[in-house]
């Protein structure tokens, strides 16, 4: 019996018992639209975060206080080391510093109120974190020295204060009680895996140390942000800003009590927590379609037992073993691989109403399905039916001529 015609019969048996074939698949169709969804969602999440990632600059680090786990009490970050890493000559491959005080605080306009994240920041806040304003002007020089009582609202800030996002400029707002002046909103930029960079206002440096976030020591920062004059000077400027940090903080050698990351640290971090879920969620799908591959064995073995007489005759006529083996393994085969390809319809229809639902809750998740995921669901749904339709075609194969002939 040729591959041809034991594909015609398993498919004439198949379609003989419609509803039977159809619950049988239904198991598979399950398991590769659930695995075909999870791994599109896990990767379009993982292609958000990354995007996010790299939209803040990849020659962009940031300097925070704190070190290895055995270092105890470190020194806190200083405008002074700002200070020494903007030094061309201690660091030549940095272009940029901002240094930072961050802190939550509450923002008040007539009536309304939200809590938001508060930044005091320098001048050269805009150019390394790439923040414009869409109106009004950013803090400067002027600013820092008077100590002025001036602030930037994000879109998400002001958008809850005033039901609006422009035409602010000028506007009076209150943060923990004290008046400030609006003097501009920054560029909507959207939500990134810090969190929303909307939801934010930054202050002058000088007015937080001043007046509303309060450190043990007068000039300490909390993050400094820093810009190499490019992405492959990374490597070089971490080594310059770490030798620059040790010699002024007199840490021992491999005690440094403090942490560098740069956009590459966090990629990495973040391509292996989306690729642990992915796998995960992919995982759990794959139970169902052992589940389903369970289901096709049954009623393998539920045709083997109905259609004893018919392999008797089949064998008693000249069939060998093999040509029964090869007719039982294409049905099961054919059922599994006929679930598959509806499960990846089905896995698809499903991406596409995650990735609406999440478009209309404003997460930036656009779930992508690759033909990698598609090859991998479709090869496995048919590895299963092969798996679990061998035990009942080898059953049939082994039936001898005369007693499957006597069955009733």
């Amino acid at each position: 019996m040729n591959i041809w015609r034991s594909f015609i019969e398993a498919l004439e048996s198949l379609i003989s018992n419609k509803l039977r074939s159809s619950l049988t698949i239904l198991g598979i169709v399950i398991g590769v639209g659930a695995v075909i969804a999870m791994l599109a969602i896990g990767q379009g999440a993982e292609e958000s975060i990354t995007g996010s990632i790299q939209g803040i600059g990849t020659n962009l680090m940031f300097v925070f206080s704190g070190g290895s786990e055995e270092v105890n009490n470190p020194k806190p970050l200083t405008l002074g080391d700002a200070e020494a890493i903007a030094d061309p000559f201690q660091a030549p491959s940095v272009i940029g510093v901002a240094p930072t005080l961050q802190g939550n605080a509450e923002v008040s306009f007539s009536g309304e109120s939200t809590v938001t994240s508060v930044i005091g920041v320098t001048p050269d806040f805009s150019p390394v974190r790439n923040f414009n304003v869409s109106e009004g002007e950013f803090i400067n020089e002027v600013h820092m020295l008077g100590q002025a009582a001036v602030v930037l609202l994000g879109t998400e800030v002001a958008e809850d204060l005033f039901g609006r996002k422009a035409g602010l400029t000028g506007e009076t707002v209150r943060i923990e009680g004290q008046p400030f002046r609006v003097i501009g909103i920054l560029e909507e930029k959207g939500g990134s895996s810090f969190g929303s960079q909307d939801d934010q206002v930054l202050i002058p440096m000088t007015t937080a140390q001043a007046r509303l976030i309060r450190r043990s020591t007068r000039d300490s920062v909390d993050v400094i942000f820093i810009q190499a004059i490019t992405a492959e000077a990374v490597p070089q400027a971490t080594e310059e800003i770490a030798q620059i940090l040790r010699a002024r903080h007199r840490t021992a050698i491999a005690e440094d009590d403090f942490t560098i990351f740069n956009q590459q640290d966090f990629l990495e971090t973040a391509a292996a927590i989306t690729g642990v879920l992915t796998i995960f969620l992919g995982g759990i799908a794959g139970i169902s379609l052992l589940v389903g591959g369970i289901g096709i064995m049954n009623i393998m073995l539920v045709s083997v037992i109905e259609r004893t007489r018919e392999i008797g005759l089949r064998k008693a006529l000249g069939a060998r073993k093999k040509d029964i083996l090869v007719q039982f393994l294409t049905e099961s085969s054919l059922l599994s691989l006929s679930g598959g390809l509806i499960g990846i319809l089905l896995g698809w229809i499903i991406s596409l109403i995650v990735g609406s639902i999440a478009a209309a809750n404003d997460a930036d998740i656009t779930p992508l399905i690759g033909m990698d995921a598609v090859l991998l669901a479709t090869l496995f749904s048919t590895a299963v039916g092969l798996f679990f339709g061998l035990y009942p075609a080898n059953r049939a194969a082994n039936l001898e001529p005369v007693e499957a002939l006597r069955y009733e």
